[in-house]
């Protein structure tokens, strides 16, 4: 029997201009990051998860304290079962929010090591290959310091253009609904016909009606073109007012990043939520329980679209044949910052929207030890 060892840091990585949402300003990210390995190997499997705006040491000691000491005699190519483990044993504590963020971590940590064992890309591992996988270009968070709303807008979506993305996402929900319509009258300009635009309310609507009514306007802003999908307009507990927005509106409605393991996803497919499904791997409980639910969708032929963690999310796309695409922010526009922790090298690249999976075992990435010296949350 071999001993898996679990180290598990904090860092936070401020964001450096003034950002919003609908619901939240941000000042900083927090991530959880994990590294494991055994007393049979030299191999090391990495694994991370967003946190938050605030929370990072939270998850690490419930790493250290719940979870390290009921998995560090098994087999860790027994991945399924230690999942399983993991999850039980958050039955008493509570099984969202910080205990899945931490499962997700440490799970998506131990297939990094699995395929390294194999020598393969985690995609050929789960069963895909390295081909390019299609990406939308995200932001259009709101930054007061980049000029007029519409302006930033249209100066985000050239730049998205400049760098190869015919797909883009925006914000909508912080502010009035005529002022983000303008938003969207302004980025469909940008776009000039050259490809689709989906919107981003997280979660700002109170209510079934309220949604509806700002979609209704977001869809006369934006033309005859339309609109890709409208995503989260509604908390994500309200699954039946979800539905009932879908059902009252034209464009597609997209929700998932916050839901939180396969039991919340079947809620989602068995109340019609949702014409796309946007798993988070950091979120719903790591890549086991994320192609679980990839699974279900090609079941019940679902598009997905994940949300965030583009480097991983790339493989898990290249194992499924229902994802539509991967959602990429560039390191430039400091909204996703993970990829400042990671080496230049074992980045992702991205090339005429579409990502690019290198031949790189595992993975791919490689942590930056310098910058998570720099960015650790000290206790």
């Amino acid at each position: 029997m071999t001993n898996i060892k679990v180290q598990a840091r904090a860092i936070s990585v401020p964001v450096s201009n003034p950002t919003s949402i609908s619901t939240r300003v941000l000042k900083q990210r927090h991530y959880v990051l994990v590294s494991i390995g055994t007393d049979a190997t030299k191999e090391i499997g990495i694994g991370y998860a967003y946190v938050g705006t605030t929370g990072g040491e939270s998850v690490v000691k419930f790493i250290d304290e719940v979870l390290s000491p009921i998995i560090s005699s098994r087999d860790s190519n027994d991945i399924v079962g230690i999942w399983e483990a993991m999850f039980q044993e958050s039955l008493l504590i509570g099984r969202r929010g910080v205990a899945l963020r931490a499962i997700s971590a440490i799970d998506i940590a131990l297939w990094d090591l699995a395929a390294k064992r194999a020598g393969l890309p985690l995609a050929v591992m789960l069963g895909g290959t390295l081909k390019p996988i299609p990406a939308y270009a995200s932001g259009g968070y709101y930054q007061p310091d980049k000029g007029s709303w519409a302006d930033a807008v249209t100066a985000e979506i050239k730049f998205n253009r400049s760098l190869g993305f015919v797909d883009h996402k925006i914000k909508v929900g912080g502010l009035s609904v005529e002022d983000d319509a303008r938003r969207v009258a302004a980025a469909i300009n940008a776009i000039a016909g050259t490809g689709r635009l989906a919107i981003d309310a997280n979660n700002a609507y109170k209510s079934v009606n309220e949604a509806i009514k700002a979609a209704k306007v977001f869809e006369k802003a934006a033309g005859e073109v339309g609109l890709w999908w409208f995503e989260e307009p509604l908390s994500t507990e309200d699954v039946k007012g979800m539905a009932e927005v879908r059902s009252r509106i034209d464009t597609p409605l997209a929700t998932g990043e916050i839901s939180q393991s396969r039991h919340e996803f079947r809620h989602l497919i068995e109340e019609k939520a949702a014409d796309i499904l946007q798993p988070d791997v950091g979120v719903i409980g790591g890549i086991t329980e994320y192609m679980r639910v990839a699974r279900t969708a090609e079941t019940f032929n679902l598009p997905t679209a994940p949300h965030w963690h583009a480097n991983i999310h790339a493989h898990l796309a290249a194992a499924s044949t229902t994802c539509i695409v991967i959602e990429h922010f560039a390191l430039e526009k400091d909204i996703y910052n993970f990829e400042n922790v990671i080496t230049k090298e074992s980045r992702l690249n991205t090339q005429d929207g579409f990502a690019l999976l290198s031949d790189r075992v595992g993975l791919g990435i490689d942590f930056d030890e310098s910058a998570i010296q720099k960015y650790g949350i000290k206790s």
